[in-house]
């Protein structure tokens, strides 16, 4: 005898989704897709606490749910694959039994991308991990998809090298989470974003097919860069297994800067004509007055933060261009131990619990935009954060920069008023989604990115479709070409919902 789970969506996620209630099913032991899938997989878990802890990521709405003890999509199954032809017989179950397959591993993403709204199988990665081999001719390195990043990095490390991508959730999110969300590190404006490092992909496409991506070259002229396809899909066209990555040598020498201007429009000026130069110090992270005095205790201003590592004398060119253009756009040289404290806490999400849990709604939208644009953005989207009566703090600093553009990655909290009764009633959810519907409307209507590097999945899946336009159909004939039966990670990027066509079990 099988049982249902019921799971009540609602209105969630700015009303990306619609309100709708689904029967998802929970596993009996003499199931027979449960049978299949036991023999597919080395490692195929059942019980609650598993498929309850993979039920969720780091989005705050994700989060409430855990504080609360509510569990509202639940899978079926957490399988844990050994190997890529492991993957490819999970999805093989998947697609002939039209269940849905969600792909996991650190769980770190913000947007909810790895939640399984639809239940079905969440096939989790962490057990397909390692090196698998360096070239130190061609400075590329191959590791499996669940490869956390201490590891791979420590890795290539005692060899001399360094793949120089340090994303904020480095310590608990993986290869293939970088890849399927088109991550940012820290260093980037050094070594460039995930997609500027990825050479080739294995990956595993919704009828149980293996292919691989890229050429053994830096690049190729044959055709669309396939590669590019799957890394930012967040597992909605196939499922990553495997990736070549080029490396570099751990750099000889280091060295940083602090520089404090009156106003964030100047420091934004200032970065703008370093990378203008040509300079790329690893790390340009400017702060805006309300950041700079919550992170570094400073009263007089916002902050410039600059770290660089390379060649000795590259890296004396590079602080020289940073040192001219601060000091000629009004900018003072500020206390250097604020770059060690911004290294001491640069991971550190301790703060956010007892906020979650004292009610303060928390979270953070980075988007990106030209420079001619971030000037008037930034105001925008502050103006638009602060004008919600409920919004206790709205702050912003640039964390990314490239010769034509910028990220900007703002950070808002809330306490909506009223009675315990009326935050039952969902007043949280609420402002939440008020404060994301006007940031994201400031930010469409200037022509910029909705998302910079924490990708779409539920959160920012109403907005996509109005942010590509026209281009959107492309969009879902590419997802209906290679994914027919809707089974991959379903209800993300804002794609149709997954309907069962066959009940399981």
């Amino acid at each position: 005898m099988s049982h249902k789970h019921p799971v009540e969506l609602g209105e969630i996620a700015g009303g990306g989704l619609p309100a709708s209630r689904f029967e998802l099913p929970s596993i009996t032991p003499d199931n027979a897709v449960l049978k299949r899938l036991e023999e597919s997989c080395s490692t195929v878990l059942t019980d609650v606490t598993s498929r309850a802890d993979a039920s969720r990521d780091w989005w705050p709405i994700s989060i409430k749910w855990a504080i609360g003890g509510s569990v509202p999509a639940l899978p079926a199954v957490v399988a844990q694959p050994a190997s890529t032809e492991e993957v490819a017989r999970i999805i093989a179950v998947c697609d002939e039994f039209h269940i849905p397959a969600t792909t996991s591993a650190g769980q770190s993403g913000v947007c909810g991308g790895a939640v399984p709204l639809f239940g079905g199988v969440v096939i989790d990665m962490t057990a397909m991990t390692g090196i698998r081999d360096i070239d130190d001719t061609s400075l590329t390195v191959r590791a499996a998809a669940g490869t956390f990043g201490p590891p791979l990095e420590k890795e290539l490390r005692r060899n001399g090298f360094t793949l120089g991508h340090w994303p904020q959730s480095f310590e608990i999110s993986t290869l293939g989470g970088w890849l399927a969300c088109r991550s940012a590190g820290q260093y980037s404006t050094r070594y460039g974003k995930i997609e500027d490092m990825t050479r080739g992909l294995e990956v595993v496409m919704a009828d149980s097919t293996v292919i691989h991506t890229g050429f053994n070259a830096p690049r190729a002229a044959a055709g669309p860069d396939l590669n590019q396809l799957f890394m930012g899909s967040e597992g909605t066209l196939g499922v990553i297994t495997e990736a070549r990555l080029s490396i570099r040598p751990v750099p000889e020498s280091s060295d940083n800067r602090t520089w404090i201007f009156s106003n964030f429009l100047d420091g934004l000026e200032a970065c703008r004509m370093i990378l203008r130069r040509g300079a790329r110090p690893a790390v340009m992270r400017l702060y805006d007055d309300t950041e700079s005095t919550l992170h570094f205790k400073t009263s007089n201003g916002c902050a410039l933060i600059i770290y660089d590592e390379a060649d000795p004398g590259l890296l004396s060119w590079t602080l020289q261009v940073v040192d001219e253009e601060c000091a000629s756009h009004h900018g003072i040289l500020g206390d250097e131990d604020l770059v060690s404290q911004w290294f001491e806490k640069r991971n550190d999400v301790s703060a956010l619990a007892p906020l979650y849990k004292a009610g303060i709604v928390v979270d953070t939208i980075e988007i990106a935009a030209s420079w001619k644009n971030l000037p008037g953005l930034y105001n925008s989207c502050m103006d638009a954060l602060k004008a919600l009566p409920d919004t206790l703090y709205a702050s912003a600093h640039l964390s990314h920069s490239y010769n034509d553009g910028a990220c900007i990655y703002m950070t808002f909290a809330g306490q909506p008023a009223g009675n315990e009764e009326a935050e039952s009633q969902g007043n949280s959810e609420l402002y939440y989604n008020a404060a994301w519907r006007r940031t994201m409307e400031a930010v469409m209507g200037a022509g910029a990115t909705i998302s910079h590097h924490h990708g779409i999945g539920i959160q920012r899946a109403s907005y996509l479709r109005t942010a590509l336009g026209p281009a959107w159909p492309v969009m879902e004939n590419i997802k209906n070409s290679l994914d027919p039966k809707g089974i991959l990670n379903p209800g993300k990027l804002g794609f149709s919902s997954y309907i069962c066509a066959t009940p399981w079990p």
